[in-house]
């Protein structure tokens, strides 16, 4: 086995680590919703009792795993970032690199087989922001979007949840764009403008 196969076994164990995060992440983010909170929601009154209809265990278990769950996160996606580099220099098949963004087709990923059905458009993408430096376009076509996909998403709010949780972390995006998927890598984080992105997006079916 040569450099560049090992190297690329290895990216492809650490992606696996990557979705397996993701969905517990998911899953976690799901025991929030049925408790109506999410990371930052009291959990008492303001006298002090608990808040009818919140297991506060089951919520703190829950916020608690996330934050540990994004931080691992975190550390997996530069590896898997490093690991990239390492594996397109040593078979000197470096693609072309535009603010990040990758072809998802030049590395076969086990997402860009499951995962390449739109749920969502950029209709809005605003000068400066975290959306603009990460290379996101108006109308690109969202088909992943952290542990957001086809499958898991009921409706806008998902997104909007997954950015308040994730703000100063790493998430990946996968975007549709004409006949080609693309992949880079989007921080939610305060900036001059509104939001932690500065892009509008939209159900595809609004």
């Amino acid at each position: 086995m040569n450099e560049s196969t090992e190297i690329r076994e290895h990216v492809l164990q650490l992606m696996k680590q990557k979705d397996d995060i993701e969905n517990t992440i998911k899953e976690l983010t799901d025991v929030l919703t049925r408790n109506g909170v999410g990371m930052n929601d009291p959990l008492v009154d303001q006298d002090g009792f608990p808040i009818a209809n919140i297991d506060i265990y089951q919520v703190r278990h829950a916020r608690h795993r996330i934050i540990c769950l994004q931080n691992d996160h975190k550390a997996l996606m530069k590896h898997i970032e490093n690991g990239l580099h390492g594996y397109y220099s040593s078979s000197a098949h470096l693609p072309p690199n535009n603010n990040n963004v990758r072809e998802v087709e030049t590395l076969p990923m086990q997402n860009s087989v499951a995962h390449k059905i739109p749920f969502a458009k950029v209709t809005i993408v605003t000068p400066g922001s975290p959306a603009e430096i990460c290379g996101i376009q108006v109308n690109d076509l969202i088909v992943e979007f952290g542990s957001i996909n086809f499958s898991n998403f009921n409706n806008i709010t998902d997104v909007a949840n997954v950015v308040q949780h994730s703000e100063g972390q790493q998430l990946n995006i996968k975007l549709q764009r004409g006949d080609q998927y693309i992949t880079t890598y989007l921080i939610p984080k305060k900036w001059i403008g509104r939001g932690l992105l500065g892009c509008n997006i939209v159900a595809c079916n609004s």
